[in-house]
């Protein structure tokens, strides 16, 4: 049984300003100021701790293990209790995933968002449903790029690596794919701060009507 492994921030979810929201209500509170949104979208992709960590680098602000622990904790609360403020599925997700179902793939999350936070916005946005496996940053001993995720995300869907395709936007993602040996779809509309067209993935699209057509193309391949 093949599966699509989809990523979640830049890739099924538009997020950007609940996590530029409470990223910077971390940083204000502690008094190191904030970061314009257009920045944090170079940042986002590796999960909270390093986004903070970028966010500190980019105010040029010393930080440590030590003093990142605290900001990290506070981050985690300030956003569970905004998680979904702003945050909604890009355009034509939910169709795309609905159809996908009715095709036959199984359809899994993996993404280095906590599992603490990842399952409680897929909740408020009504789309756990649509998954067989959800596997966040903190569920396997590491996250992507390394392949555990996307190959525990594909077990526990109840399929294989053979015929699975990543859906992502950003090099995480594609590193992560590569190293699982699965074939990847990239979207252009997501957080990066490198052109997908320049990090080589198998296809790349615009919206979510062309994922489809993408997918299609691939198997075609495969299979030839």
């Amino acid at each position: 049984m093949s599966v699509l492994v989809f990523d979640l921030d830049g890739t099924l979810v538009s997020s950007m300003e609940d996590l530029v929201a409470s990223l910077n209500a971390v940083l204000d509170k502690a008094g190191h100021g904030t970061v314009p949104q257009d920045k944090v979208a170079n940042m986002v992709g590796m999960g909270a701790k390093v986004l903070l960590q970028r966010g500190l680098d980019y105010l040029e602000i010393a930080w440590s293990d030590e003093t990142i622990t605290p900001l990290y904790e506070d981050f985690l609360e300030y956003y569970a209790a905004n998680i979904a403020v702003h945050t909604r599925p890009f355009d034509g997700v939910v169709p795309a995933l609905d159809r996908f179902r009715a095709d036959g793939w199984k359809l899994a999350v993996c993404t280095n968002k906590t599992e603490r936070l990842t399952l409680p916005l897929l909740a408020a946005l009504n789309m756990t449903d649509h998954f067989d496996a959800v596997v966040g940053g903190d569920t396997f001993a590491v996250s992507k790029p390394h392949a555990e995720p996307v190959l525990g995300a594909i077990k526990r869907a109840g399929g294989t690596p053979d015929g699975s395709i990543m859906i992502g936007d950003s090099v995480t993602d594609i590193k992560a794919a590569r190293a699982a040996g699965i074939p990847v779809v990239a979207v252009d509309f997501g957080y990066t701060p490198v052109p997908v067209s320049e990090l080589g993935p198998d296809r790349i699209i615009s919206h979510f009507d062309e994922l489809a057509g993408a997918i299609a193309d691939l198997r075609t391949r495969h299979q030839g």
